[in-house]
C-alpha cells in the first residue's frame, strides 16, 4: 500500500523547535518582568530624591520667610509684617519631621541633617528673642542682637549645609536617572525580542500547519490512486487524515493560545514602561522648575521622544500580533465547531446583511442589489451568514473609488445543489492569484486597506465544512465573482473538505 509519510523525525524536531521557543519566550518574560520591577524601584527612589531635595530647599526658605517677617517688623514695628515670619515658625516643625522621613538614618546626609536642625534653631531662637525684645518696646536691644551677626553667621551657615545637602541629593538623582534609563533601554530590548520571538513562533507554526496540511493532501491522494475499489483500506486511511486533520486543528488551536499569554505579559510591560516614563518626566519638569538645571538634554530627550517613539512601535505590533492570533484563533474553533443545518431564507439573510453594512455602502458610493427569488437551503445558519458577510464586506471594501459601485447577489437551484454568485465591479484580481487569495495570510492587488489576509481563507474552510465549493473569476479594473456551490439540503455525510 503505498502513501506519504506522515509526522516522523522531521515533524518531531519541528515541535522540538517550536518548544524550545516557548521556553525561551518564557525567558524573555521573566527578565521582562524584573526589568520592570527594578525600573519602577529606580522611578520610586528618583521620585524620593527629588522629594528630599525639595525639602532641603524648603528648609532654608522657612528661614529666609522668618528673617524677612522679622526685620520687616523691626523696621516698621507694625504687627502685619511677621506674617512669614508666623507661618515658618508654624510650618517648620512639620517640614523637619518630613525631611528626617525621608533622608536615611545613616550616611553623610544624616549628619548634615543634624547639623541644619541645630542651625536653624539657633536662628529661630536670634529671629525670636529680637522679636520679643520689640514686643516689649526694647528697641535698643533688639538691634543690639542684630548689629552682633549672630544672625547672619547663622544664615550662612543653613545656606552651606544646604547647599551641600543638595548638591548631594543631585549626585543621587543623576546616578539612579541613569541606571533608570539604562534598565529602560534593556527592557524595550527585551520587549523586542519577545515580539521577534512570538512572530517567529507564529510564523513557525504557521509553515508547520501548511507543511502537514500538504503531507496530508499528498497522502490522501496516493491513497486514493494506490486503493482504488478497495473499501475497507480507503476507510482506514481516511479515518487517520481524520484524525490527523483533527490534532492539527488542536495544535494551531494550542500554538495560538500560547502565543497570547507573553503577548500579554509585553502589552503589560509596556504599560508599566509607560508609568514610568510619565513619573520620571514629571519628576524632570519639576527639577528643572526649580531651576536646578541639573537634567542633560540626552536625558530628556531619551524621557520625551525616544521612549515614546518605542512605546507606539511596540504597541502597533502587539495590537498586529494580537489580531494575527484572534484571527488563527477563530479559524481553529471554526473547524472544531459543531454544525447544526436547519432552513435558511437566503434572500432575507442577505438583505439583513446589506442593511447592517448601509453606511459602508453609502461611504464607498455603492449599492447592493440582491436579486429577487433567491433560492433557499438547509444548512448552518452561522456558517452560511459568515461566508455572505465576508464576501460582501470584502466586495464594498475593495470597490474602485472611481466609479459608482455595484455589488450584486444572485442564485439559482440545480438539481440537489444551489448555486450563488456575489459580483461586483471593484478592483478585480490578477489571474495569477485566484488561487492564492484563499491561503492564510495571502493578499493580492494595492495593500491600502486594514487585514490579516485570514478572510478568504476563513469563508473557504466554512464553505469546504458545510459540503460546499467556492471558486473566483476575477479582471483587474473589471471587477470580481465570488462563486458558491452547496448541498441544497446537508445532511452529515455531505460534510467534506475536499472541496
Amino acid at each position: 500500500m503505498g502513501g506519504v509519510p506522515f509526522g516522523g523525525a522531521t515533524a518531531r524536531r519541528e515541535v522540538l523547535l517550536l518548544t524550545l521557543g516557548f521556553a525561551a519566550l518564557l525567558a524573555v518574560g521573566a527578565v521582562s518582568v524584573w526589568l520592570v520591577s527594578r525600573t519602577v524601584s529606580y522611578g520610586r527612589e528618583v521620585a524620593a530624591t527629588l522629594e528630599t531635595k525639595a525639602e532641603i530647599v524648603r528648609a532654608l526658605s522657612l528661614a529666609q520667610d522668618a528673617e524677612t517677617g522679622q526685620r520687616g517688623f523691626l523696621l516698621t514695628n507694625d504687627e502685619r509684617y511677621l506674617g512669614p515670619y508666623k507661618a515658618a515658625v508654624e510650618n517648620s516643625e512639620a517640614r523637619l519631621k518630613r525631611l528626617h522621613e525621608l533622608v536615611p538614618p545613616e550616611g553623610p546626609q544624616a549628619a548634615m541633617l543634624q547639623e541644619l536642625d541645630r542651625q536653624l534653631a539657633v536662628k529661630m531662637a536670634e529671629l525670636g528673642e529680637t522679636v520679643r525684645l520689640q514686643r516689649e518696646g526694647d528697641l535698643q536691644g533688639a538691634r543690639a542682637i542684630l548689629e552682633t551677626e549672630r544672625g547672619r553667621d547663622a544664615m550662612l551657615a543653613i545656606r552651606r549645609t544646604v547647599r551641600a545637602m543638595a548638591e548631594h541629593e543631585d549626585k543621587q538623582f543623576a546616578e539612579r536617572a541613569d541606571a533608570a534609563i539604562t534598565l529602560s533601554r534593556l527592557l524595550l530590548a527585551a520587549v523586542a525580542i519577545g515580539l521577534v520571538g512570538a512572530a517567529t513562533l507564529a510564523i513557525g507554526a504557521q509553515l508547520l500547519v501548511r507543511r502537514q496540511t500538504k503531507e496530508l493532501a499528498e497522502a490522501h491522494q496516493a491513497l486514493a490512486q494506490s486503493n482504488v475499489g478497495l473499501e475497507a483500506a480507503v476507510a482506514e486511511r481516511t479515518a487517520d487524515l481524520t484524525a490527523a486533520n483533527d490534532e492539527i486543528q488542536r495544535f494551531a488551536y494550542i500554538v495560538s493560545h500560547d502565543l497570547r499569554a507573553p503577548l500579554v505579559n509585553v502589552m503589560g510591560f509596556t504599560s508599566e514602561l509607560e508609568a514610568a516614563r510619565k513619573v520620571l518626566k514629571e519628576q524632570i519638569d519639576r527639577l528643572d522648575d526649580e531651576e536646578s538645571k541639573r537634567v542633560t538634554s540626552e536625558a530628556r530627550l531619551a524621557i520625551e521622544e525616544d521612549l515614546p517613539e518605542a512605546i507606539g512601535f511596540i504597541r502597533t505590533s502587539t495590537a498586529k500580533m494580537d489580531r494575527l492570533i484572534n484571527a488563527i484563533l477563530s479559524l481553529s474553533r471554526q473547524g472544531r465547531r459543531q454544525i447544526s443545518p436547519e432552513s435558511i431564507p437566503v434572500e432575507d439573510m442577505v438583505r439583513a446583511i446589506a442593511d447592517t453594512i448601509y453606511q459602508q455602502t453609502q461611504a464607498a458610493d455603492a449599492e447592493i442589489e440582491v436579486q429577487a427569488g433567491l433560492p433557499s437551503m438547509v444548512s448552518d445558519r452561522l456558517s452560511i451568514e459568515q461566508v455572505f458577510q465576508n464576501l460582501i464586506e470584502n466586495a464594498v471594501k475593495y470597490l474602485d473609488r472611481s466609479r459608482p459601485g455595484r455589488i450584486s447577489v444572485s442564485g439559482r437551484r440545480i438539481g440537489s445543489l444551489v448555486e450563488y454568485a456575489i459580483e461586483d465591479n471593484g478592483r478585480g484580481i490578477d489571474a495569477r492569484d485566484h488561487e492564492r487569495v484563499f491561503e492564510l495570510f495571502r493578499r493580492a492587488g494595492a495593500q491600502d486597506q486594514p487585514g490579516e489576509g485570514l478572510g478568504l481563507a476563513f469563508v473557504r474552510a466554512n464553505v469546504r465544512k458545510l459540503g460546499g465549493a467556492i471558486r473566483l473569476t476575477s479582471q483587474p479594473g473589471i471587477g470580481s465573482t465570488f462563486h458558491l456551490t452547496f448541498p441544497a439540503v446537508l445532511r452529515p455525510t455531505q460534510e467534506s473538505p475536499a472541496a
